[in-house]
C-alpha cells in the first residue's frame, strides 16, 4: 500500500532487514523493478525484496546503460518505487557517479530516498555492461576509498560491492578485489559476468562474504536456476532487466498490431483489466482518505 494512505518502514529498518536476509539466509531473489508499477507488481506476487537495475532504469528513458544518470535522477525513481512497493530496495550507483566526493552524495540521496542497500562498482566512466567488452577499471584502492566513504557519510545504508574485474584482469584478480572490498566494509559482494558453474563455485570458497549472483539474459553467464545458485552457496539473486525486456517485448507486439488491425480487441485476453489495475494501486483505499471524492463505480463492459 502506497505511503500516502500507510506510512512506510524508515530507512534504517528496511536496510536492517537487508542485512539480517543476506547474513542468516537462504537465497534472497530480487527481481529487476524500473519504476513504482513494477515494484508493485513484483511485491503483490510474493517478492519481498526489490532490485533497481541501472540498465533498466535507463532503458526506461529511453538511453544505454552507459552511466548517463545521476544520483539525484536515480534516486528519485529509487524513492518512487520505496513508496510504492514498502519493500527493501537494492539500487544500483553505477561506479558512484565520479569520485569520492559524488559518492558521498549518492549515499546521502539513497538514505533519503529509504534505499535500503546500493551496489556499487569498480570501473571507470563511462562504464559498460559488465557482459561486453572494453570495461576499465579503477584501481583497488580508489574502490576501496569509495567504500569506506560511504560507510561514514551513510552508516545505516547497506554495501554490494561489485567487480567486473573477471574479464579485465581475471578471476584470481576478481577474488583478491571481492576480499579487499569486503574487508573495506562491503555487506556482500558481486562478481561480474561469471561464465560457468565452476567459476561461481570457486568463487565462493575464495571470497569471505555473502555473495551476490547476476542471472541476465543473452550474456556471458548460463542460465542456472534458483536452487542451482543456493546450493553453490550465494546468498542474493538478481533478475535485473528481465521484466523491462517481456514489457518492451509485449508493446512493441502489441503497437504492431494495433497499427496494422486498427484496433485492441484482439488483446483485452491478455490485458490487466481496469478492476485489477484499480486493486493493485489501492484505489479504494485513497478515495476513502478524501471524503469528498464520489465512490467510484466501474463502467460495464462495453457488447460488440
Amino acid at each position: 500500500m502506497s505511503w500516502l494512505v500507510k506510512a512506510p518502514q524508515t530507512q534504517d529498518a528496511l536496510s536492517r532487514r537487508f542485512r539480517e536476509r543476506i547474513s542468516e539466509g537462504p537465497i534472497w531473489v530480487l527481481p529487476g523493478v524500473y519504476d513504482g508499477l513494477s515494484g508493485l507488481l513484483a511485491r503483490q506476487t510474493g517478492f519481498d525484496g526489490l532490485y533497481l537495475s541501472g540498465a533498466a532504469y535507463a532503458a526506461s528513458r529511453g538511453l544505454p546503460d552507459l552511466g548517463l544518470m545521476n544520483s539525484t535522477e536515480v534516486s528519485e525513481r529509487a524513492a518512487e518505487i520505496v513508496n510504492a512497493a514498502r519493500t527493501p530496495l537494492l539500487v544500483d550507483i553505477d561506479t558512484g557517479y565520479g569520485g569520492v566526493l559524488n559518492v558521498a552524495r549518492a549515499g546521502r540521496e539513497m538514505v533519503k530516498a529509504g534505499v535500503a542497500a546500493v551496489q556499487i562498482e569498480d570501473q571507470h566512466l563511462p562504464k559498460k555492461c559488465g557482459h561486453l567488452n572494453g570495461k576499465r577499471l579503477v584501481s583497488a584502492d580508489q574502490m576501496v576509498e569509495k567504500i569506506r566513504v560511504l560507510r561514514e557519510t551513510a552508516p545505516t545504508l547497506s554495501i554490494v560491492a561489485r567487480t567486473d574485474a573477471r574479464g579485465v584482469e581475471g578471476l584470481e584478480s576478481a577474488w583478491d578485489r571481492a576480499n579487499r572490498y569486503a574487508a573495506a566494509g562491503a555487506d556482500a559482494i558481486f562478481v561480474e559476468a561469471l561464465e560457468s558453474v565452476e567459476e561461481f563455485r570457486h568463487t565462493a570458497r575464495q571470497v569471505t562474504a555473502p555473495l551476490l549472483a547476476n542471472m541476465t539474459e543473452f550474456g556471458r553467464t548460463p542460465y542456472l536456476t534458483v536452487d542451482e545458485f543456493a546450493s553453490l552457496g550465494y546468498r542474493l539473486l538478481i533478475f535485473p532487466v528481465s521484466a523491462l525486456r517481456v514489457a518492451a517485448h509485449a508493446m512493441e507486439t502489441f503497437y504492431r498490431a494495433l497499427q496494422s488491425e486498427g484496433t485492441q480487441r484482439g488483446w483485452l485476453e491478455r490485458m490487466q483489466t481496469r478492476e485489477d489495475l484499480y486493486a493493485l494501486l489501492r484505489y479504494d483505499d485513497y478515495e476513502a482518505l478524501d471524503q469528498t471524492i464520489a465512490r467510484s463505480v466501474l463502467p460495464s463492459t462495453p457488447e460488440g
